[in-house]
């Protein structure tokens, strides 16, 4: 499959032995790729298994995609095999089955959904992640996820504001050029700005900085 996906990105047969393994280890629809020397090994979740080969072929490519591009700067074309995956991928919330509800999290989400969605978003898992400084919040389109660092459990107003970014990201979903996905549109960052607190995130750096240095004392 590997070297199906090669060809057809590439135009070129795989000059490379290649290995494809499902795993236990990732969650939802998740996958990675490694190069080693003159060997590629996809792994993906155990999801994919029931899941038509030219979708997994449209992932492949995906990932071939970014490993080259890092590597050596080679340039690939979106295929139709990509665009069935990306297509698979946004369909996926709709048929995700909601088993992950923290009482904090949903409070905020029914805040933010009320305010800004007028209540129609339909509720996603929402969960806690680690104590992140760096990643505040994720929305993983392939689970309808919404992950929060615990960090942000002593603030509900950075909470819902955080929230309200993972929420845009689940509205809006992603935009596709020349085999690229756009999160961060000039869209999205046209509603971000819509949040009622103008000051949020100079509200949210501040916070930050102050949480780190206590977490520095407490440490020490």
């Amino acid at each position: 499959m590997i070297s199906r996906a090669y060809f057809e990105l590439f135009n070129e047969p795989c000059e490379y032995t290649t290995s494809l393994k499902y795993s236990h280890a990732f969650k939802g629809f998740n996958a990675n790729i490694k190069m080693r020397t003159n060997h590629i090994e996809v792994r993906m979740s155990r999801e994919w298994k029931g899941v038509s080969e030219d979708i997994q072929v449209g992932l492949i490519q995906l990932l071939l995609t970014k490993l080259f591009n890092k590597k050596e700067k080679r340039s690939a074309q979106e295929t139709i095999n990509m665009d069935l995956y990306k297509r698979f991928i946004k369909t996926l919330p709709k048929y995700t089955t909601v088993t992950k509800s923290d009482p904090t999290l949903l409070e905020s989400f029914n805040r933010v959904n009320n305010d800004y969605f007028n209540g129609f978003l339909e509720t996603p898992n929402l969960t806690w992640g680690e104590e992140s400084f760096s990643k505040l919040g994720t929305y993983e389109y392939a689970t309808d996820t919404v992950r929060m660092s615990t960090i942000l459990a002593k603030d509900a107003n950075l909470l819902d504001y955080v929230m309200y970014h993972e929420l845009l990201h689940k509205k809006l979903q992603f935009y596709d050029k020349n085999g690229r996905s756009f999160h961060h549109t000039h869209a999205f960052k046209e509603l971000e700005k819509k949040y009622k607190d103008p000051d949020a995130e100079a509200k949210l750096h501040e916070f930050l900085r102050r949480y780190k240095r206590k977490s520095f004392f407490k440490f020490w």
